[in-house]
């Protein structure tokens, strides 16, 4: 029996790092309009990117869980019969997400993908019915630990894109910013 990888790397990589080194958000108040928007469509982007993440994470997640639940109890049936209530969230509590409208789509879905497949790189998920409990379990932990760490990571840049909103909301409540403008610049 070989482990789960115990450290994968943190969701987002490099990209979700560089937005949440308080280094970034430096100066920002001084940096033109120009470049405050180009960080928050990083930000965004990198959001986007972590929401798919967590999605796939997710989805892998309830179905792992609801095998060894479905063992557990004994239920006579199969995994496929119970994907409907999977995918209705059926027990699932309520969303903790702030509910942001995404007008954009993950930068690289296949990344995101084998990301995910990465955590659990010893036990194959394709066919969770034939695997041991010991490999489900083990896998749901890896997954549940990832949905952490990768949740908080989301977070973060969440607190990012605030940050930078925000600053480009004082702008024009204080009129060191021009709609007109804006509305010139997004028209070109």
């Amino acid at each position: 029996m070989t482990s789960l990888s115990p450290e994968p790397t943190p969701a987002g990589g490099a990209a979700v790092d560089e937005l949440l080194d308080p280094a970034f958000l430096r100066d920002v108040e001084l940096r033109p309009m120009s470049d405050v928007r180009q960080l928050r469509r990083r930000a965004e982007q990198e959001e986007v990117n972590l929401s798919y993440t967590r999605r796939l994470l997710q989805g892998r997640l309830d179905i792992v869980r609801r095998e060894l639940q479905r063992r557990a109890e004994h239920d006579g049936r199969s995994l496929v019969d119970l994907l409907p209530e999977i995918l209705a969230e059926k027990g699932r509590g309520p969303a903790h997400g702030l509910g942001r409208h995404q007008t954009l789509q993950p930068a690289s879905p296949d990344v995101y993908e084998s990301w995910v497949h990465g955590l659990t790189p010893d036990v194959d998920l394709s066919d969770v019915a034939r695997l041991p409990d010991t490999d489900l379990e083990r896998a749901a932990r890896a997954l549940a630990a990832a949905e952490g760490s990768l949740s908080e990571r989301r977070r973060g840049v969440q607190q990012v894109m605030d940050a930078l909103a925000g600053e480009l909301a004082r702008r024009y409540r204080n009129g060191e910013a021009d709609v007109a403008a804006l509305l010139a610049a997004e028209g070109r």
